[in-house]
């Protein structure tokens, strides 16, 4: 595995393969939401968010996978298996940007839920 490329804010953080570790950028991302920090992470085409109400989320911008990472500043478990070179994601369900509005369809439940006041517009940028 080579240099990758990781985005937080304006900043680009050049990491090397075997230094990378995704459960780190979850814990960042989750302790930024536990402050109620906006903040996002891009690692290829993977986007971590937090926003000022506690919420965070993992999402995959090619396949628009989505997993909630927190809710109201508490971290909500996710499934993560990861080793030097590879990695795998449990995703819980699909996300789109409609607009202003992140909307995300659990794939147990098939339950649908429209959210305002993401950084949708950055997230539809990242993507």
């Amino acid at each position: 595995m080579g240099a990758r490329t990781i985005q937080r804010g304006k900043a680009r953080q050049t990491v090397d393969g075997k230094d990378f570790r995704l459960a780190d950028e979850i814990g960042y991302i989750q302790d930024k939401a536990a402050d109620h920090e906006l903040c996002m992470v891009t690692i290829g085409q993977l986007i971590l968010f937090s926003t000022e109400t506690g919420d965070a989320w993992l999402l995959d911008a090619a396949d628009r996978l989505a997993a909630r990472l927190a809710r109201d500043g508490d971290p909500e478990p996710i499934h993560l298996e990861e080793t030097d070179t590879t990695f795998a994601i449990g995703w819980k369900g699909q996300y789109r940007i409609q607009g202003s509005t992140f909307v995300y369809t659990d794939k147990n439940s098939h339950r649908v839920t429209s959210i305002l006041g993401y950084p949708t517009q950055k997230i539809a940028q990242a993507g």
